[in-house]
């Protein structure tokens, strides 16, 4: 049957329930136990006076004459359903039969018994529409095997892949790791514009929009670096901030146009320390979080501590950093700082001589997971080095930020700083190969 005249007969059916007195999309569910609760006490609970009532999606039924067994699925599990005619009475069961349709969220109350195979099973004594699917759902997984089409519609692709669902679970945990592993260092949460004037603390493409009450043109932050320094200015010690960035720029396997950041600032600290500290995180969330066999399951202490002029040796400015990002840090697979980098390259870290700053990058798999500093806070080098950024082409080049000099002229104390790619870290963590599989809903083109 086409996908429209199925549609149409469930339009039918929702006519049918209307008809019958019966809401489709009631507003509310007497849910008594999730389907896990009641799978991890069910001998207990089947011997009860209680009868639990579940609610959940419906993914299959099977008719045996006047019995249907179903299996219903809510967040936590799967559990067998029993529709008896001689239960329900024959009005019910054919009301059942006749409108009810895989995919239908619904409710079921009655007790819990085991099959003859013993199969945990609730026999339904009383049941009810909670929201009536139009559409159905594929069969199998077969009918979403296109890339592309489970993107699109990841809602179906949770549906029927758990190993995608139990990686985004698995994202939210790490999440709440690294949240955690940054507070206990004492450091405090706080969050930053994304709409800014000034598209400043990366070297980036922004987005471009407009606000009409200002009249004003604003841009989607590429980073929240300044704002984050000004917290320092004003008084702040140890501050982060877990956020959504945005570059218009490519869509591949490790880069989405918006991403989320991690970054961190820790005053009277510098970017040797931050090393430490850093590295301390990536071995604990190797450790607790990588997927058996995966890039992150073998890093241990220390990593290795390797000068960028040794990977690109007499290479200068753009040529260096084009080298570094197509022939050098594919190749690098371990987890690897990569120090001291050009200053043309860095216009926001301190100089440690006069042609290179104090900075890292964090090199595993073959991707950047982590930039960082010993912060700049000497007003007039800022300056200047916002000044020789002017004189450079293309998009990816510092704006000149003149409020943010003005804050810095009130006095920033010595820093460390360290921007972390949180779905990268997710994606080597999980072993996954692209990044679109560990985003809810990664940027796409529309059909």
């Amino acid at each position: 049957m086409a996908l429209e005249e199925i549609r149409k007969a469930r339009l039918k059916k929702l006519e049918n329930l209307r008809k019958a007195g019966i809401d489709p999309y009631p507003a509310e569910s007497f849910r008594s136990h999730k389907i896990a609760e009641v799978l991890e006490n069910f001998d207990a609970l089947s011997q009860g006076p209680e009868k639990p009532t579940l609610a959940g999606r419906l993914v299959s039924f099977r008719e045996h004459g006047g019995s249907t067994f179903g299996d219903l699925r809510d967040e936590s599990g799967t559990i067998q359903l029993f529709f008896k005619k001689d239960t329900l009475g024959e009005k019910d069961y054919q009301l059942f039969l006749e409108n009810f349709d895989i995919g239908d969220f619904i409710e079921a109350t009655g007790p819990l018994i085991r099959t003859k195979v013993g199969e945990p099973t609730l026999e339904v004594q009383g049941f009810r529409m909670l929201a009536k699917s139009l559409l159905p759902l594929p069969e199998k997984w077969h009918g979403l095997q296109d890339i592309e089409e489970r993107f699109r519609k990841r809602y179906l692709d949770l549906l029927f892949n758990t190993e995608v669902k139990e990686k985004l679970l698995q994202r939210s945990e790490i999440l709440k790791k690294i949240r955690q592993y940054f507070l206990d260092a004492g450091s405090v949460e706080v969050e930053t514009p994304v709409l800014q004037t000034i598209p400043g603390g990366a070297l980036a493409k922004p987005f471009k929009t407009h606000l009409n009450t200002l009249d004003l043109d604003l841009y989607l932050r590429v980073a929240p670096e300044l704002f984050l320094k000004r917290l320092l200015i004003g008084g702040f010690e140890k501050v982060f901030e877990i956020g959504r960035n945005f570059r218009n720029e490519g869509i591949d396997n490790d880069h989405n146009p918006e991403f989320t950041m991690l970054e961190a600032y820790f005053a009277y600290k510098d970017y040797n320390w931050l090393m430490d500290f850093t590295e301390d995180l990536l071995v604990y969330l190797g450790k607790n979080f990588s997927a058996s066999g995966g890039p992150a399951s073998g890093w241990k202490k220390p990593f290795k501590r390797i000068e960028f002029s040794e990977l690109v040796k007499g290479k200068t400015g753009i040529e260096a950093d084009e080298t570094f990002k197509k022939e050098v840090r594919p190749s690098i697979i371990e987890p690897t700082f990569v120090i001291n980098h050009p200053i043309d390259l860095s216009p926001l870290a301190k100089k440690i001589s006069k042609s290179s700053v104090a900075r890292f990058q964090l090199i595993a798999g073959g991707f950047e997971l982590a930039n960082a500093f010993s912060e700049l806070n000497d007003p007039i080098d800022q300056k200047e080095r916002f000044e020789e950024q002017k004189k450079l082409k293309g998009d990816e080049v510092h704006p000149y930020d003149k409020e943010f000099l003005e804050a810095l002229e009130y006095g920033m104390p010595p820093a460390a700083g360290i921007g972390i790619g949180v779905d990268r870290l997710v994606m080597l963590l999980t072993g996954s190969k692209n990044l679109r599989e560990i985003i809810l809903f990664p940027t796409m083109k529309p059909k």
